[in-house]
């Protein structure tokens, strides 16, 4: 495990030496994808996407066998605003049910082969109400980028991150307009499932912190440590980290992207390491892929949140390496190459 950061200023320095992927692997790969028994070009994003992967991890022939998936939760002072369908208090009861495994992602994950762990940041004690005061101090900012760090396992060969909060649709809406910018409308959608008056409430809400916070916008942590939450900032911690391990990740929905966003803002190259495994249904995710020149492997209509759309896109970026790294050459199996 490479040694955490202590300070906002460490993770910082960070990306100021970012490790790029491996030249060498990727020209392996990208020839010989050229030499398999196939038309060129045939397999679409597929071929891409392996040869992504084969850069990160340092193969040409690479393959996907420890992919790991990490779920924060985290509680938020604006839930008490009611922008959210439930309450508080099902953060801490889906905790629960995710250590049982009786949620949506355990079944994704068993089908994917992937291991699963879930970290609870400080459930009993919520963020400040961002329309009253910053979200976090800088100190809980920091213990909670490392939470993310220090959860990544280092012999993983693939990272997801998701994340549980009740309100934590409307914190990624404020940190996604905190970051581009645009009105807290263009931004904010039904998350839970709110609409109407709800809907207009949980906007405001947006609207106002944005406002609070005007003044600090500029810097794109100070956007996290105002505007987001703890599990936020842990799933860009683990990103960060992945990134430092030269570990390859898929994005999940609004949330996670937002996360990671602030990657983006502080080096527009910070998430090469990173393919957007879905886009959501929440109404601002595509617009959030498009500022970070991503585009998604699924759309299925999902909105749940936990890793899900990002786990169900394991599958692809598994058929993607077994082709690359499995398939007979025109050599191999006597096929004239034409």
């Amino acid at each position: 495990m490479l040694a955490p950061f202590t300070t906002l200023a460490g993770f910082r320095a960070v990306f100021d030496a970012l490790p790029q992927r491996d030249a060498a692997a990727e020209a392996a790969a990208i020839e010989r994808n050229g030499q398999l028994t196939k038309p060129k070009g045939s397999l679409g994003r597929l071929e891409d996407l392996a040869i992504w992967y084969a850069g990160w991890v340092g193969s040409g022939r690479p393959a996907l066998e420890r992919p790991q998936v990490v779920i924060f939760a985290g509680n938020h002072g604006i839930a008490a605003r009611g922008v959210s369908a439930f309450p508080p208090d099902v953060t801490v009861q889906m905790v629960a049910n995710f250590r049982a495994g009786g949620a949506a992602i355990n079944q994704l994950c068993r089908a994917a082969g992937a291991e699963m762990s879930v970290v609870a940041l400080d459930l009993d004690r919520p963020t400040q109400d961002f329309t009253q005061a910053p979200a976090m101090t800088e100190e809980e900012l920091v213990a909670a980028l490392a939470a993310g760090w220090e959860a990544v396992d280092d012999a993983a060969d693939l990272l997801v991150v998701g994340e549980m909060g009740i309100g934590n649709t409307t914190a990624a809406a404020a940190v996604a307009a905190g970051l581009f910018g645009g009105s807290a409308g263009e931004w904010t959608g039904r998350g839970s499932g709110v609409e109407g008056a709800a809907l207009e409430g949980k906007t405001l809400v947006v609207a106002q912190g944005l406002e609070l916070h005007a003044d600090h916008l500029g810097d794109p942590l100070e956007v996290l440590r105002r505007l987001g939450g703890r599990e936020l900032a842990a799933m860009a911690g683990a990103i960060a980290r992945a990134r430092v391990g030269r570990i390859p990740v898929i994005l999940d929905g609004f949330i996670c992207t937002a996360s990671a966003a602030v990657l983006h803002a502080i080096s527009p190259s910070a998430l090469d390491h990173a393919v957007a495994g879905h886009s959501s249904a929440e109404g601002a995710h595509p617009a959030l892929l498009a500022k970070l020149g991503k585009e998604p492997l699924l759309m299925l209509g999902l909105r749940l949140g936990e890793a899900s759309g990002a786990v169900l896109a394991i599958g692809v970026l598994r058929g993607a390496v077994a082709c690359l790294s499995g398939m007979a050459t025109f050599a191999e199996a006597g096929v004239s190459a034409g």
